[in-house]
């Protein structure tokens, strides 16, 4: 690379190409550091032209290359997704396809998140032939967002670089935010969120006990009874005793919002209208019958569960079987025609699909690929506000209609609710209690950096004939 100024200050192509990188590697580190760099860039070529999310080409890799080892694996998947978190200033570096840049950028992720693996990051440095002293590069605090930002621009002094390039521009279009909470935004986006997870027939301050005793740094949060914060490092959740016999279920804490505003009762009839694997499924039958217990009371209530997808279902099921549940059934969506009786259930759940801007925390990549921009999130309304409608149907009169989506963009959310309302006058929203701030709203939106969580949406509605 030679001087730091070759980098081109224009924006450059979104892709790694999967050619050779075309460099002499010198030491056994640097060795080591073209190895992982090759596989990387392998795999993010992969992720930009399949347009398929990262995590899936993860471990489908890892599945087909049992060759690596705990340490390859967080290499590999650490420093993919910082290519990721970071793309909106390595964009800017110039042309990816050119090695230097690229190990540039691999290094400058590594620094960014204080990864562990500081040789195999100075190894990138090396490689990338720039004239920084890595040492003092890696003396520079880098906690907060100006921190990060200053420290980039410390590595890269010929290019300006903003914390706004961290989102794309067309972001900002269909998620308007006010100046003061912009820059919160952008450091949670470009924060990893700890694993947030719930406890089933058992106390959150029990699970998280037994939890600490593996090894796993496990907190119970005061925001909900059973919510419990399962730290940053990666587990196997198969070896863990507590969510093998089901006593704790995986849902970021922005999720957990969903179950706690639609607040089932013991003996309520529920449908989940796009249940998924169905997490949510399993947290309504959850809250349910912890409110029986409190009651000591049984609980007669049930939920049934529906999805276009019929692998999904069959995952629910497992999930359910797991958690010892009882009273969850499925009914799988076959035609526009609703999979369950009309005028029927205490409750519905419409979580409906969206552009999943909330959840770019965890996916960094569905933010950078090729195709994903305001249509992403325009094009769904139509789709959001029909499902919304057909499931309305089956809630009875006096029944509560619950609308959420993992946007945060008024499009998919306040707007589809405000059609919704104007077709259907029967339905009035009914005010929700933000979690975290306490404050009372209408339509809530969950933002990341409210309580280091993925970002949501929910309005409750009430039918009234």
């Amino acid at each position: 690379m030679g001087n730091p100024s070759s980098f081109s200050s224009g924006m450059a192509s979104n892709s790694v190409t999967s050619s050779a990188l075309n460099v002499q590697a010198s030491t056994p580190a640097q060795k080591r550091a073209l190895s992982y760099a090759s596989t990387i860039k392998q795999l993010f070529d992969e992720i930009q032209s399949s347009k398929m999310p990262a995590d899936r080409i993860l471990a489908n890799y890892f599945r087909e290359h049992k060759k690596h080892g705990s340490k390859d694996r967080k290499v590999i998947r650490e420093s993919l997704f910082s290519l990721f978190r970071w793309w909106g200033w390595f964009q800017r570096l110039g042309d990816q396809q050119i090695s230097a840049v690229y190990f540039a950028s691999l290094s400058a992720s590594a620094l960014l998140e204080a990864h562990a693996w500081q040789e195999i990051a100075n190894a990138w440095h090396e490689l990338s032939q720039s004239p920084i002293d890595y040492q003092q590069a890696q003396a520079l605090t880098v906690e907060s967002l100006d921190d990060k930002l200053a420290l980039i621009q410390y590595l890269f002094p010929a290019i300006e670089f903003k914390a706004h390039d961290l989102l794309p521009d067309w972001f900002w279009q269909v998620c308007p935010v006010d100046a003061a909470q912009q820059t919160q935004l952008i450091a949670a986006m470009s924060s990893r969120p700890p694993i947030w997870g719930r406890a089933q027939g058992i106390t959150s301050q029990d699970a998280a006990t037994q939890l600490q005793a593996l090894g796993i740094e496990a907190s119970y949060s005061h925001y909900f009874s059973d919510a419990i914060n399962l730290g940053s490092k990666s587990m196997n959740l198969n070896e863990i005793a507590l969510y093998k016999d089901g006593n704790i279920e995986i849902q970021d804490l922005a999720s957990q919002v969903i179950g706690q505003i639609c607040a089932p009762e013991p003996d309520a009839h529920w449908w989940d209208a796009c249940s998924g694997a169905g997490g949510k499924t399993l947290q309504l039958r959850s809250l349910m019958l912890a409110k029986a217990a409190d009651n000591q009371t049984s609980s007669a209530g049930s939920i049934i569960s529906s999805d276009i997808r019929s692998n999904a279902l069959e995952e629910l099921t497992k999930r359910a079987q797991r958690a010892h549940f009882n009273g969850i059934s499925v009914a799988r969506w076959k035609s526009d025609a609703l999979p369950v009786p009309a005028d029927h259930f205490d409750g519905v759940l419409v979580d409906a699909p969206c552009s999943c801007t909330g959840t770019w925390r965890r996916n960094p990549d569905m933010r950078w690929l090729d195709g994903v921009e305001v249509e992403a999130v325009a094009d769904k309304a139509a789709l959001q506000l029909d499902i919304l409608s057909r499931s309305s149907r089956a809630v009875k009169a006096g029944g509560i209609l619950v609308y959420a989506t993992c946007s945060l963009s008024p499009i998919e959310n306040q707007d589809v609710v405000t059609t919704f309302l104007q077709q259907h006058p029967e339905f009035t929203l009914t005010p929700i209690r933000h979690p975290f701030s306490g404050e009372q709203t209408e339509m809530l939106t969950v933002w990341p950096f409210e309580a280091n969580s993925d970002g949501m949406f929910v309005a409750r509605m009430l039918r009234s004939k």
